[in-house]
């Protein structure tokens, strides 16, 4: 057996999990290798994971992208890079349901990139593709030999699928170019360090505060889990001992149910796994089993060497001991997140670091190499939050300037779009030139001083309600981003099936049944044709209300001038208290329709009996009917309830309409003296 030894090695996504691992133990074993760490810091990176390295005068750290052509190459070439480990990939299968194309983006074109690179300098001695088990698919449950490296590769789920399609790329380029490649397709990984989107951490994160531990589906699926620094050992076994040409599965036999899992968890932590383990909805495809043959790599010298429950043990003190090393990670902790796929992601700090606000902190570990550095990040005065940049359309508008506001007040880099919607040119300028994380759309016709106005200008309202709505969905789709789309609930109207007064709600996949106004028209049209693109969020608002009583828009405001008012219950949306929530849907990337109105209804009589009560003790009003009302406006109002029980599951904490009118409006706004 012929043994590689390496000069120059270039780790691809080395302040992730398992990457940072090998880095730190290869620096450690082998200082006289240079170690040179790409990774553009995505949401699941963190610089502390190289901390162990950080003074080694054999490591170099790079932030940037394997998608950069130009970069890679002159690592490759002024480094004098001979050896590729490729680690970097997005992972997370439940991202890869919400937003695919960033997960082709990274794992397939990477790879290319880098491939492409390796073509052209014609250099690399090694190219190590990191793959995973999952590009097998399921294992038979009642198989007792495992997957062994020569099996069809059958994925599942977007995420293997962009994996196989990866490891096409580099078998392609070996058998064209004479690539000296290896491929590595892993079990599960556990231990410290680890982003807690993953099962265990995430398990681990929730006991330590006392929470439920959700389970997908009901618990059976199989998984094998390996200790990171046994996987560690394999990739350093892999590096000097592995043939070209050939593929290593880094497995064990050992496999654990994933209710066992969090038995064992709660048994750790003392928690009574009866009530503290809940069955949610299983996610798409969720395997069976993945079950691997490892023989081929134990030949080469490699065991297993840490027993599950001593790596559990070990992976409990370090969550234990080090709970802020993530930061706000509540996101990442839901039953199905779809967690921070953004370009950018986030950039957290080594501990310590020098002089980071004069740029030079340094990230090498000898003083006298030329440094590659690691600009701070200025969008967030903690390094511990994720780097969120919103790119915000609708600023002369009501919500839109609400946004802004409350993206201060949270410490969230925002910015107004420039351009217009029906204009895709200046929509693209702004995302290349602003580089969000996420795009909301507030902008929209609503007609001055209201929804008449659209009886009398429609081609006007079609374009910007329409078009331009579905060309900033279409080209925020191009560039994988997520898009929060505010649009309207008075797209119905009480009928037979959902009667005044019944407390039976339209939910949100109820076709629109009020066509009485133009404007009401366009924005069921659009909310039809945005169903096609799932990087899209649409909150369906109604009536809004804030505790600015002095704004026009404010539906208070305007029926408190009116002389004459109907007296019809309806859903309404309460924007203190909803505004903030669709900033939370940004980071956990939601999508599809929303009811986003307050549970309930509240009718024109009770709100200005509120105001009554806490504004003005003297003020009247007086009734008039449907039938009066249609005498001085030009087009029929939309009256309706909507079901918002989806959105209060997802925030349990959502206040009723009456009670949010009172908490967010009239209470901070009292006038009249209590009684």
């Amino acid at each position: 057996m012929t043994t590689f030894t390496p000069k120059n090695i270039l780790i691809t996504g080395a302040a992730g999990f398992i990457a940072s691992h090998v880095a730190n133990r290869l620096i450690r074993n082998y200082p006289h290798y240079k170690i040179v760490v790409l990774d553009k810091l995505d949401y699941c990176s963190n610089l502390k994971n190289l901390i162990p390295s950080k003074s080694s005068p054999n490591f170099k750290f790079v932030k940037g992208d394997i998608d950069s052509a130009d970069l890679v190459n002159y690592l490759l070439i002024t480094e004098n890079i001979d050896t590729i480990m490729h680690f970097a990939a997005q992972t997370h299968v439940d991202n890869s349901f919400g937003n695919s194309f960033e997960f082709t983006k990274n794992n397939i074109y990477g790879t290319h990139v880098l491939l492409e690179a390796c073509k052209v300098t014609g250099q690399i001695r090694r190219f190590i593709h990191v793959s995973t088990d999952e590009v097998y698919g399921e294992t038979d449950e009642d198989a007792v030999v495992g997957n062994h490296e020569a099996s069809q590769l059958l994925p599942t789920n977007p995420y293997s699928a962009t994996k196989a399609g990866a490891e096409m790329l580099v078998m392609a380029y070996a058998r064209s170019y004479g690539l000296p490649v290896i491929t590595t397709r892993g079990n599960n990984v556990y231990g410290p360090n680890q982003f807690p989107e993953k099962l265990i951490p995430k398990f681990i994160l929730l006991a330590m505060q006392g929470k439920i531990l959700p389970i997908h589906g009901d618990g059976t699926n199989v998984r094998s889990y390996l200790y990171c620094e046994d996987v560690a050992e394999a990739f350093e076994v892999i590096l000097h001992k592995g043939e070209v040409g050939h593929v290593y599965n880094i497995g064990t036999k050992r496999e654990r149910r994933v209710i066992d899992v969090a038995k064992d968890i709660c048994k750790l932590f003392k928690m009574d796994p009866e009530s503290s383990i809940q069955f949610v909805e299983n996610r798409p495809f969720n395997d069976q089993r993945y079950f691997l043959d490892d023989e081929k790599l134990k030949n080469l010298g490699w065991s297993e060497r840490t027993i599950w429950e001593e790596g559990l043990k070990k992976t409990i003190e370090w969550y234990t001991n080090n709970p802020n090393w993530w930061g706000d990670v509540s996101g990442a902790l839901l039953p199905h997140p779809r967690m921070l796929m953004m370009p950018g992601g986030i950039e957290r700090h080594f501990d310590g670091a020098e002089n980071y606000g004069s740029g030079k902190s340094e990230f090498t570990g000898n003083s006298n190499q030329s440094k590659m550095l690691v600009p701070p990040s200025r969008s967030s005065p903690s390094p511990q939050k994720p780097a969120f940049k919103f790119l915000i359309y609708g600023r002369t508008g009501w919500i839109g300037g609400l946004l802004g506001k409350l993206c201060e007040k949270q410490g969230i880099t925002y910015e107004y779009g420039k351009g217009r919607l029906e204009d895709r040119s200046q929509l693209v300028a702004d995302i290349l030139a602003i580089k969000p994380t996420h795009v909301f759309n507030a902008a929209g016709v609503t007609g001055r001083p209201n929804v008449d106005w659209c009886e009398s200008h429609k081609t006007e309202t079609i374009r910007t309600n329409v078009a331009g709505t579905l060309n900033l969905a279409d080209v925020c789709r191009e560039h994988g981003l997520l898009m929060m789309n505010f649009a309207t609930g008075c797209i119905f109207e009480y009928d037979a099936a959902h009667p005044e007064g019944s407390g039976i709600g339209f939910k949100e996949e109820d076709k629109p049944n009020f066509t009485g106004s133009f404007y009401s028209k366009t924005k069921a049209m659009v909310e039809e044709l945005l169903k096609e693109y799932d990087n899209v969020c649409t909150l369906r608002v109604r009536m809004p209300i804030s505790s600015d009583l002095n704004n026009p828009r404010n539906f208070i405001t305007k029926i408190s001038r009116y002389n004459k008012v109907v007296n019809i219950p309806n859903s309404m949306t309460i924007l203190d208290e909803l505004l903030p929530i669709s900033i939370e849907m940004a980071k956990r990337n939601l999508r599809g329709i929303w009811n986003f109105t307050n549970p309930g209804v509240v009718s024109h009589n009770e709100i200005l009996e509120m105001y009554k009560k806490y504004i003005d003790p003297d003020f009247k009003w007086a009734n008039f009917t449907l039938e009066e009302q249609a005498k001085v406006i030009v087009a029929p109002r939309s009256n309706n309830e909507m079901d918002a029980s989806k959105l209060k599951k997802e925030f349990p904490e959502l206040l009723s309409i009456k009670d949010s009118l009172i908490k967010y409006v009239f209470e901070p706004n009292r006038k009249a003296p209590a009684k």
